[in-house]
């Protein structure tokens, strides 16, 4: 039992597809807010209040980016890219916008951050569609 908890060998291999597919159901979730006219004239008054550029253009790729990157990777399709581009989605919140104030006010963000970096690095794995596609010849 002790040598099993040691080890660095993981105890559930296809564990994966949970992490994918969660966190791209959570950034999903918010860039469902791209179809809440409320909701993104409130993100573009607050870019505009902080005096970020191009506000209208800049709410509508971020939350644009949350809502396909959170499709990709829930279907495990592109996940490398999808992960990529959700990684500078989450730095610019955590640490232009949030002002890296990562300990207190911009916590979700950081995380969220933490995990797409993992799944750029891991990738999709074996339960995905980029598995499907592009290992034909591979397990």
């Amino acid at each position: 039992m002790l040598k099993t908890l040691l080890t660095s060998k993981a105890l559930f291999e296809n564990w994966l597809v949970l992490i994918r597919v969660i966190s791209g159901l959570l950034i999903f979730v918010h860039g469902l807010g791209t179809f809440n006219k409320g909701h993104m004239d409130g993100n573009v008054a607050w870019l505009t209040d902080i005096h970020f550029p191009a506000p209208v253009l800049m709410a509508y790729i971020g939350k644009g980016a949350e809502l396909i990157g959170g499709i990709l990777l829930m279907l495990g399709l592109f996940t490398r890219i999808a992960a990529l581009i959700l990684i500078i989605d989450m730095l610019v919140i955590s640490t232009v916008l949030g002002n890296g104030k990562i300990f207190t006010d911009d916590q979700h963000p950081f995380l969220l951050l933490l995990l797409f970096v993992y799944l750029f690095f891991i990738g999709s794995g074996k339960i995905s569609l980029d598995h499907l596609l592009f290992n034909k010849n591979k397990n």
